[in-house]
């Protein structure tokens, strides 16, 4: 009779955000031995519904936990979707630059040093070995923080909160730009954590749901639909996806302004470029072109190299001075600014968004793209503010235009930072996935958008995904990266 007690039980739970329902009568029971899933479009409450459980926001009914296993750590612990990284220093105060500065790597601590760091505050230091060994973070002991790649950095994330020994263990979007081999890691991960009498709940898209999972929580408008894993997959191909947005008429694509700059043959060239941090290889003799108008996916394990390629274009990476690269025709280091190079691109990635200024506006963040800013430092003139108007009628902003991107959800972040990119309607535009923490109807009408806008003004484009699902149909080239080299 005790083994039906929840572990834990929501009753009558609400939530509101500036007098705006969120969360709106929730119950649920959660009972040893069952894992759940929780999915949603964006915006429907789901991050905010893990807040609740683990006490960082206020909310309305009765949040009860009975745990009812020994443990002398937290009863719950969240795996955020992003992560902040500490400085020696332990603050937060790295700039975007800074992940390709390897001079300034050295202000991050090392993967060891964070985790002994949480294993004595949280007492668990005998449980360590346990746990690297689990996670497989032996090989990245010795890194730096700032440097892990999206997989590395949540295999991290999880150690820290199962060194506190959990009962009930949440996390975000966890395989939130995970390549498959990734994907498949954290797959058994779970499993295994779930072995260990944890119990999980995971937030997460209706395209991972791991076998260890027993039950789905649906949100919609603020309220929550209760399935077992079997009933919800039954049932799942009669499940209406909303995927049908119209696509940019002619006369919205008549109203952008003509890409600047945009009189160039090439718009990459690279010959054997070499990328390196001490003593680890980060690129390996890339030799590359990019013709102007054509739309590239680059592709790669985690790690493989794809960020720090992209780096080199956008004028974030040092290393770029020591390489034989041209941009728009024109060599690095020959006397152009990082400006010139930035005003021909619309760039978007994870790292941007974890470093950009949260405070601002919707539309204060799109309008910081015409200016190539992480923040908007100068008054836009009425001709730019109709630009930045026209996107958030694009991408069905309008709703949120006003509302800081600290109060939105990070599907709905995404969507403003992807309008950021857009707004200049830039020769090149680099996209870094760009559908990371989009749901289904946003990722295909965004994929939509960029075929569109690539084919009717000849945008070159770089475009770096794990699923084949969110490329554009306009996307012909391919380059793929395996430990920093091109595989051919």
């Amino acid at each position: 009779m005790m083994e039906n007690i929840p572990v834990v039980e929501l009753k009558n739970v609400s939530v509101k955000a500036g007098g705006i329902p969120i969360l709106n009568n929730i119950n649920l029971q959660v009972r040893r031995g069952e894992q759940w899933a929780i999915i949603g479009n964006s915006g429907t409450g789901k991050t905010t519904l893990a807040h609740a459980i683990t006490g960082k926001i206020f909310h309305s009914g009765d949040i009860l936990f009975n745990t009812r296993r020994p443990h002398t750590g937290s009863t719950v612990m969240l795996v955020e979707q992003q992560h902040r990284f500490k400085n020696l220093s332990n603050t937060t105060d790295f700039y975007y630059q800074q992940r390709f500065n390897s001079s300034d790597a050295g202000n991050s601590i090392t993967v060891k040093e964070a985790l002994n760091d949480f294993a004595q505050a949280s007492k668990s230091i005998m449980e360590l070995d346990n746990w690297i060994d689990i996670l497989h973070l032996a090989p990245l002991l010795e890194e730096p923080l700032i440097q892990l790649s999206n997989g590395e950095n949540k295999r991290l994330q999880i150690a820290e909160a199962l060194l506190s020994n959990p009962a009930i263990l949440i996390l975000d979007n966890p395989f939130t730009g995970l390549d498959a081999e990734g994907r498949k890691t954290l797959h058994a991960i779970l499993d295994t954590i779930a072995a260990n009498d944890i119990q999980v709940i995971l937030i997460t898209s209706p395209q991972e749901l791991p076998e260890t999972i027993t039950h789905v929580g649906i949100l919609n408008a603020g309220s929550l639909t209760i399935l077992t894993k079997e009933q919800y997959i039954a049932q799942a191909n009669r499940l209406v996806k909303n995927e049908n947005r119209p696509p940019l008429d002619k006369e919205q694509l008549k109203k952008l302004r003509a890409s600047v700059g945009a009189a160039f043959r090439y718009a990459v060239q690279m010959k054997n470029v070499s990328v390196k941090y001490g003593d680890k290889k980060i690129l390996d003799t890339i030799n590359w072109q990019v013709k102007k108008g054509e739309c590239w996916n680059i592709s790669g394990p985690n790690g493989a190299g794809k960020s720090t390629l992209l780096s080199l274009i956008t004028a974030d990476n040092p290393q770029a001075y020591a390489n034989e690269i041209h941009l728009f025709d024109k060599k690095r280091g020959g006397g152009e600014s990082i400006w010139d190079i930035k005003r021909k691109i619309g760039y978007v990635s994870p790292e941007l968004h974890l470093f950009f200024e949260q405070h601002n506006s919707c539309f204060e963040v799109i309008a910081s793209g015409l200016f190539d800013t992480i923040g908007l430092f100068r008054q836009p003139s009425a001709e730019q503010e109709e630009q930045v108007n026209l996107w958030v009628e694009m991408l069905g902003l309008q709703k949120i235009k006003q509302k800081p991107l600290f109060q939105l959800s990070l599907g709905q972040q995404r969507m403003v930072l992807l309008a950021r990119a857009l707004v200049k309607n830039p020769p090149l535009l680099i996209l870094d996935e760009p559908s990371q923490g989009l749901d289904e109807e946003q990722a295909h009408y965004f994929k939509n958008c960029i075929d569109q806008l690539c084919r009717h003004f000849g945008t070159t484009l770089l475009y770096v995904s794990h699923y084949t699902k969110d490329i554009p149909a306009c996307v012909d080239h391919y380059l793929k990266l395996d430990n920093g080299q091109q595989v051919k």
